[in-house]
């Protein structure tokens, strides 16, 4: 009896276990290390071939958040050979100041990529300032020309999250062809960029934001969800939102109660989706891992310069 007793409560414990679905976390970290080990392999060829990959950046003031931010993307050239100017002017620089700067960084032959560290004190044009970057230099994929080109599937340098979002796709083989995806945000350095690559992609593309209506119900309807809003006092993407195996890409990161977080409620979304990105950890680690892609990509480009 008691033999049969413990062989029931065996597969009982067994069949509660199984009935739980757990989805599978996209781990930007690996992801983003696979880029970096293709970028390196670039970098060390160019340099064979007398080109110095170099990327300048600019970071106005003294904005904490944006100086870690930096500092992050210098660190990361460091490690795959990505050679780095940094040129920090003070906050009261004035737009004819900011022009003349990216003017003399168009000019210098020596470097490949400009990134222009964003937001910008409210006396700053972003977009006089951005569109000011040479095209083939633009590194973050926000001129207009950049934007134009992708808008037709033309384009070579594009905005560094939303290709890390194609490239966390790719690595884990998810095919978009014909699949429904919702996208939660309409920002320029999001959710339009994305919406032209997963249009490239054959996917069937939604965009959603703050006048969206009746949202739960769109959401329930996608195969992919991609969230970027980034407030949880405004928002969370629930379980109750997205159907079974749904796929969930959370690019927000924000604090809450003292720890940083998503817009996805990921311990029980995962019980419900495929794949979730997790934050930090997902999204994040690929947006820099792009910017290096990116900057050997304008280093190539650059070969042809002036012949």
């Amino acid at each position: 009896m008691t033999h049969v007793l413990r062989f029931r409560l065996r597969i009982k414990y067994q069949h509660q276990d199984t009935s739980i679905l757990t989805g599978k976390k996209i781990d930007g970290l690996e992801v983003a290390k696979s880029v970096k080990e293709r970028v390196k392999k670039a970098v060390d060829e160019l340099k064979k071939q007398g080109v110095e990959p170099c990327l300048a950046t600019i970071l106005v003031g003294d904005n904490q958040a944006s100086a870690t931010y930096v500092k992050n993307k210098h660190k990361a050239c460091a490690e795959v050979g990505i050679l780095t100017k940094d040129h920090k002017p003070s906050a009261s620089i004035s737009q004819y100041e900011m022009n003349d700067l990216i003017d003399s960084l168009n000019n210098d032959r020596a470097v490949h990529g400009i990134l222009v560290q964003l937001p910008l004190p409210e006396h700053l044009d972003e977009f006089t300032t951005t569109s000011r970057i040479f095209p083939i230099k633009d590194v973050d994929g926000l001129t207009p020309h950049n934007v134009g080109l992708l808008s037709i599937g033309k384009a070579v340098l594009k905005a560094c999250t939303p290709s890390g979002i194609m490239e966390m796709f790719d690595y884990y083989d998810i095919d978009l062809s014909g699949k429904n995806v919702v996208i939660i945000n309409r920002s320029n350095l999001i959710g339009k960029p994305l919406y032209h690559m997963l249009l490239e992609k054959n996917a069937t593309v939604i965009t959603c934001h703050s006048k969206t209506k009746n949202l739960k119900e769109i959401c329930q309807i996608a195969d992919i969800v991609i969230s970027a809003v980034g407030d949880r006092s405004k928002f969370v993407l629930t379980p109750e939102m997205i159907k079974k195996d749904a796929i969930v890409i959370d690019v927000a990161i924000s604090h809450h109660d003292g720890k940083l977080v998503g817009d996805a409620d990921y311990e029980k979304i995962i019980e419900k989706a495929s794949y979730v990105t997790p934050v930090p950890g997902g999204v994040g680690p690929m947006t820099v891992a792009m910017l290096l892609k990116n900057t050997i990509t304008a280093a190539s480009l650059s070969k042809g310069l002036g012949h």
